[in-house]
C-alpha cells in the first residue's frame, strides 16, 4: 500500500478520530487560555497605567499647595524682618502679613511664633491663643537645625480648630542669626481627603500620603486611627521607600487587602504618595468574561470529546463488523477453514515470501474419495458432517503454525507448507492420511477407515509461478484418483511443464 493511502487508511481508525476529538478542543482551550492570559495582563498594565496617571493628578496638586504655603511663609518673614512692618501697628501688621489668598480656609492659618514657641502673630485667632507651642515637633527642629529650610510636621489635631492638621514651617533668624522663632502655615487633613475623595478608586482602593521617615499623614478612605500611623516597620513601607517610582503587588499591612501599589515621591518634598487598587477590583471583570468563556469553552471541550469518543466507538463497531465480514468472506462456511479466496492470497503471498528468502514451497491438494457414494447413500447431512470431521483430521496434522490448511470446493482440500522440501512436503502428506483414518461418523455407521483422501504434492526449490504449482499438485492429484485412490502422487515442478514422478503413498503407489 502507498505512503498515502495508508496514511488515509489509519486516519479512518477509532483511536485517530478520538485523538483528533480530543486534541482539537484541547487546542481551542490553550489558545483561548492564552488570550485569556494575555488579556488579563493588558488589565494590569492598564491599571497601572492608570494608577500612574492618579498620582501624577495628585502629585501635582499636593506639590502645587505647598509650593503656595512656601511662598506665603517666605513672603511672611521677609515682611515681617522688615523694620518698618516691625514698628507697625499690630492691626496694621496683620494687614500686611495676612492676604486673602493665605487665609482662605482651605489654607488653614498662619502663624507667627517667637523663640519662646508664644504665638505672636496669627491670621485668624487672637495673638497668644492656644499658649506655648514649644513642644511641636516643627517648634523643636528648627530650633535645633538652622538649615533645616522647609520642615512638614506629623499631623496633630489642632489645639484650637480641633481639627486634625499638618504644618510647614520655616525657621525666623535675628539680625545676629540666632534662632528668633517660626513661622508656621497649616493644612487640615480634609483638605487632602476632599482632594483624595474626587478620585474613583473601586472596591478597597486606598491613597496614603506618608513622610520618608515612614510617619502617615493621612489615608483615604479617612479613618481618624491612621492619622500618624507609624509605618517605618512595615515591609510594604520599605519596599516603597526602595522603590519610590515602582508597582508591586502584596497584601496591605493595614487592612490585608491584597493590592496593586503604585508609588511615586512628591518633587522633592521628604513625602511619598501611594495608590493602591484593589486586586479583586482590578480582575472583577477579567474573572468574569474569564468564567463565562471557560465555562464555554469546557462545554464544547466535553462536547467534542463525547462526541469523539461516540465516534470511535462507531468506528471501532464498524471495525468490528467489517473485520467480521472479512473474515466470513475469507472463511468456509462449513467447515470453519479459510476459502478459496483466502487461499488464493495465501498462495501468492507465500509464493512471493518463500522466492525473496531463497525457500523452497509445497502444496498439497487433499480430496475425498467416493465422496459422491456418501452423500447418495446416507444424504448431504451426513456429507456435511463428513467435510467437517476431514477438515478437524486434516487441521490436526499440520504442526507448524505457518502451514495453513484451506477448502477450496465441494470435498477439495489445499495445503501450503511454506520453506520445506518435497521429502518434507511427503511426511506430511502421510500424517494427512494417518488422521484421516480415525474419522468416523457413528451417526451414519462410518467406521473408521472408511473415509480416505487422494493427495496430489507439488514443490518448488525454486522461484515458480503459483498457477503453474496448483497445477502441477491438481495433475498429481489425477494421477493420486487415477492410481487407486487413498494415496499420494508428487509432481516434479520446474519453470517449464509439471512431470510427475512415482511416491510411495498410503493403500498403494503413484503413477507416471
Amino acid at each position: 500500500m502507498s505512503p498515502p493511502r495508508r496514511f488515509l487508511a489509519g486516519l479512518q481508525t477509532a483511536r485517530v478520530w478520538i485523538a483528533l476529538g480530543v486534541l482539537a478542543p484541547l487546542g481551542m482551550l490553550l489558545v483561548s487560555g492564552f488570550m485569556l492570559a494575555e488579556l488579563r495582563h493588558e488589565i494590569w498594565t492598564r491599571a497601572e497605567e492608570t494608577s500612574r496617571n492618579l498620582l501624577q493628578v495628585i502629585e501635582t496638586d499636593i506639590v502645587r499647595n505647598v509650593e503656595i504655603t512656601d511662598q506665603a511663609l517666605r513672603g511672611l518673614i521677609d515682611k515681617v524682618q522688615s523694620p518698618l512692618v516691625a514698628e507697625a501697628p499690630e492691626a496694621l501688621r496683620r494687614m500686611v502679613l495676612f492676604d486673602r489668598v493665605v487665609t482662605a480656609d482651605g489654607a488653614g492659618i498662619l502663624v507667627l511664633f517667637d523663640e519662646h514657641g508664644n504665638g505672636i502673630l496669627n491670621s485668624r485667632y487672637p495673638s497668644g491663643a492656644g499658649g506655648s507651642f514649644a513642644d511641636r515637633d516643627y517648634f523643636q527642629v528648627h530650633r535645633l537645625d538652622p538649615d533645616l529650610g522647609l520642615y512638614i510636621s506629623k499631623p496633630y489635631r489642632s489645639r484650637m480648630s480641633g481639627a486634625y492638621t499638618v504644618a510647614f514651617s520655616r525657621r525666623i533668624a535675628k539680625a545676629d542669626g540666632s534662632f528668633g522663632g517660626v513661622a508656621v502655615a497649616t493644612l487640615k487633613l480634609s483638605h487632602f481627603t476632599q482632594m483624595m475623595a474626587k478620585i474613583d478608586l473601586g472596591r478597597d482602593g486606598s491613597i496614603n500620603l506618608i513622610r520618608r521617615d515612614g510617619m502617615r499623614i493621612v489615608r483615604f478612605p479617612y479613618d481618624v486611627r491612621d492619622v500618624g500611623a507609624d509605618l517605618s516597620g512595615q515591609p510594604n513601607f520599605q519596599r516603597a521607600l526602595a522603590e519610590p517610582d515602582g508597582s508591586f503587588v502584596e497584601r496591605a499591612d493595614r487592612d490585608g487587602v491584597h493590592r496593586l501599589f503604585t508609588t511615586t515621591r512628591v518633587g522633592d518634598l521628604p513625602l511619598i504618595l501611594a495608590i493602591g487598587l484593589g486586586t479583586e477590583a482590578i480582575e472583577a471583570g477579567w474573572r468574569t468574561r474569564a468564567l463565562m468563556i471557560g465555562a464555554t469553552l469546557l462545554a464544547l471541550f466535553g462536547l467534542a470529546v463525547t462526541l469523539a469518543l461516540l465516534c470511535g466507538r462507531e468506528l471501532r463497531r464498524r471495525s468490528a463488523v467489517e473485520a467480521e465480514l472479512a473474515r466470513l468472506s475469507m472463511t468456509d462456511g462449513l467447515t470453519g477453514l479459510p476459502n478459496r479466496w483466502r487461499f488464493d492470497e495465501a498462495l501468492r503471498q507465500a509464493g512471493e515470501a518463500t522466492a525473496g528468502a531463497g525457500q523452497p514451497l509445497a502444496l498439497l491438494i487433499v480430496d475425498a474419495d467416493h465422496f459422491k457414494r456418501f452423500n447418495d447413500r446416507h444424504g448431504h447431512a451426513v456429507g456435511d458432517e463428513i467435510l467437517r470431521g476431514l477438515g478437524r483430521c486434516l487441521s490436526a496434522a499440520l504442526h507448524r503454525p505457518h502451514d495453513l490448511l484451506c477448502r477450496i470446493g465441494g470435498e477439495e482440500f489445499a495445503v501450503i507448507l511454506p520453506d520445506i522440501d518435497a521429502d518434507g512436503a511427503a511426511r506430511v502428506a502421510e500424517r494427512l492420511h494417518e488422521t484421516v483414518a480415525t474419522l468416523a461418523v457413528a451417526s451414519a455407521g462410518i467406521p473408521a477407515g472408511a473415509v480416505t483422501v487422494s493427495i496430489g504434492l507439488a514443490q518448488a526449490a525454486c522461484p515458480v509461478a503459483r498457477a503453474e504449482l496448483y497445477r502441477a499438485a491438481d495433475a498429481a492429484l489425477y494421477a493420486a484418483k487415477h492410481g487407486g485412490r487413498n494415496r499420494t502422487c508428487r509432481a516434479e515442478t520446474r519453470p517449464a511443464a509439471p512431470h510427475l514422478r512415482l511416491v510411495a503413498g498410503t493403500g498403494g503407489v503413484g503413477v507416471p
